[in-house]
């Protein structure tokens, strides 16, 4: 065997190790922290805020509110009220106005909720530049979809992500029961 063969053997036997001990620091930067809680907050005036991570879940925000939440880093509104619904401020103007992106796949009332909405919200949890600020008039629909994000989308049991819904302000028995059906059919 020549010197120059023994020094390839060498290099292609002694690789493998080389690059298991230069990867294992970078290993650590990979650990996934604790899984993140539902914490009930307060934010300015609004009447039902919920933080998980990089979402802030809630009740109507007063336009006073919008400046807030845009100053603690808020990238993303959904606004789940329906177009038909009356505010006293034009919200998606502010929204915009402050550089925020502003989404409404809203519902209720005479807009039911349905398996399209649904998608269309669970994608813009998913997708959309975040923090993300999710809102109704009263958190009910935002924790509707709250209920089916956490199940299908990060994987929580079913009971536990009704739960942290309900905290959220899901109320409604009959968006509660069109969500249910709604994971059984998108498992």
């Amino acid at each position: 065997m020549t010197a120059r063969n023994l020094a390839l053997l060498t290099i292609i036997l002694t690789s493998p190790f080389i690059l298991v001990a230069c990867c294992q620091g970078e290993r650590r930067e990979f650990v996934r922290q604790a899984p993140e809680t539902l914490q009930a907050t307060e934010q300015g005036s609004i009447a039902r805020v919920h933080t998980f991570g990089e979402f802030t879940l809630s009740s109507q925000p007063a336009p006073a509110d919008f400046e807030l939440l845009c100053d603690q880093g808020v990238r993303t509104v959904i606004n789940q009220r329906n177009v038909g619904e009356v505010t006293a401020f034009d919200e998606q103007e502010i929204v915009t106005s402050l550089g925020m992106d502003d989404a409404n796949p809203g519902f209720g009332g005479a807009v039911p909720l349905t398996d399209e909405i649904i998608d269309e919200t669970r994608n813009l949890l998913r997708t959309a530049e975040r923090p993300i600020l999710m809102h109704c008039a009263s958190a009910n629909r935002t924790g509707a979809i709250w209920y089916a994000y956490r199940t299908l989308d990060d994987g929580l049991d079913e009971d536990a992500a009704l739960a942290e819904a309900k905290a959220v302000g899901l109320r409604s028995p009959e968006y509660e029961a069109i969500v249910r059906d709604y994971i059984q059919r998108h498992r």
